[in-house]
């Protein structure tokens, strides 16, 4: 019965000491601070490593659809739609003519038009590399 004592007594020492062991002051061990600042760094990559797009008709009036999107370093505009939307190009594959169905008609002087972070491109869609943070939109309205 002693021996029996003696091996709780030494049972609920070891867990106790265990215990003790295993807490920093203030509640956080290092590990744990690293782990939440670590945390907080990939959240800030991750947004920004993301792009905003928008799909609109006559200028913005008529929203088709608004997605965040990543981005790897070098992806173009191009890319980032194809990867993302459907679309339909003209025969030489360098002009968009239709996004997510909704086509732009010669015939009505239509066609689509994007700018990045508010100003109109300046070249091709296939040419413009993304930052993190760049917003585009992708508008369908009268070229006149």
């Amino acid at each position: 019965m002693i021996k029996f004592i003696r091996m709780w007594m030494v049972s609920i020492l070891v867990v106790a000491g265990l215990s003790a062991c295993g807490q920093a002051e203030g509640g956080n061990s290092s590990s744990e601070t690293n782990s939440n600042e670590e945390t907080q760094q990939e959240t800030q990559q991750e947004t920004q490593e993301k792009v905003q797009v928008t799909i609109s008709k006559n200028n913005g009036e008529e929203t088709i659809e608004e997605k965040e999107l990543s981005i790897e370093a070098g992806q173009t505009v191009f890319e980032i739609m194809d990867e993302n939307f459907k679309l339909e190009t003209d025969k030489s594959g360098g002009f968009i003519t239709a996004v997510e169905g909704v086509k732009a008609k010669e015939e009505d002087k239509m066609a689509w038009f994007y700018s990045v972070n508010g100003k109109e491109a300046e070249v091709g869609a296939k040419e413009y590399e993304l930052q993190p943070g760049d917003t585009i939109s992708f508008d369908m309205h009268s070229w006149e």
